[in-house]
């Protein structure tokens, strides 16, 4: 038997002729200051609390024990990062999971890859994760699931696969993957989310003072030739109150702070 030996590499000699006056540690894997940080890979540790964005989708599986309903449920959180030297924020799904009630057999294994696909997701790699559970196949035939952009039917490999592909697409229609399961780059994705915020802002519902500067807006106008003074108190109104004989009065139900 031919015996063989192995040569180990000799180290690289670094020599340093300046003086030591100082010296850091540095952790691994923390960006240096001014480093760009994608957002899409930043690590979340456990959900935060408080109040998130989700969206919830049913879907009718076909199983080998005939259709079965399956909800699930995409949290979503705003992750932050930093590209060519500015701060960039992203919406990113950071959670998996099945509402409360489907605990039977069948269901067991959905919820268990949800708690996995969860710790992808905080982790980074969701789209790879769901790339994979594409790949999954069993021996009881393909399964008809779904259907492509030219509408035509979707053929899967197993359950799992049909899963993945469907929480592939409710991610693709909040903008986080590409129709092909990619992620987005950075750059859309922190566009995306601006816009996002921005539309959520003006509503009065998630941004009370929203309605706030409506008013105040309102108030900047002319209706009739009048300067618009205030919006009427009265919530089944709300029209353009303008001075009348030196009093606010609305000029669509008539009511006057005067009276």
């Amino acid at each position: 038997m031919a015996r063989t030996t192995s040569k180990t590499a000799t180290p690289k000699v670094v020599r340093i002729d300046q003086r030591i006056v100082g010296w850091s540690v540095r952790k691994r894997g923390a960006a240096a200051e001014g480093e760009d940080i994608d957002p899409r890979r930043v690590r979340i540790d456990r959900r935060e609390e408080g109040s998130w964005e989700s969206v919830t989708t049913k879907i009718v599986l076909p199983t080998a024990s005939g259709p079965k309903t399956v909800y699930f449920v995409i949290g979503f959180g705003v992750v932050c990062g930093r590209a060519g030297g500015r701060e960039v924020c992203i919406e990113r799904p950071l959670e998996f999971f099945v509402p409360a009630g489907q605990t039977s057999a069948e269901h067991q294994w959905v919820s268990a890859t949800m708690r996995a696909l969860s710790l992808a997701a905080r982790g980074g790699f969701i789209a790879k994760a769901l790339a994979d559970l594409r790949q999954v196949s069993w021996d009881r035939g393909p399964i008809w699931f779904g259907k492509n952009r030219n509408g035509k039917g979707m053929v899967h490999d197993s359950e799992v696969a049909a899963i993945a592909w469907a929480l592939q697409q409710a991610l693709h229609r909040r903008g986080f993957l590409d129709e092909h399961g990619n992620e987005g780059a950075v750059e859309e994705l922190a566009g995306r989310y601006a816009r996002l915020k921005a539309y959520r802002e003006s509503l009065p519902v998630d941004n009370p003072h929203a309605l706030e500067a409506s008013e105040s807006a309102a108030r900047a106008r002319l209706r009739g030739g009048q300067p618009v003074v205030d919006v009427c108190p009265d919530r089944d109104c709300r029209g353009d109150m303008v001075m009348k004989d030196g009093c606010p009065t609305c000029l669509d139900c008539g009511y006057s702070k005067c009276a």
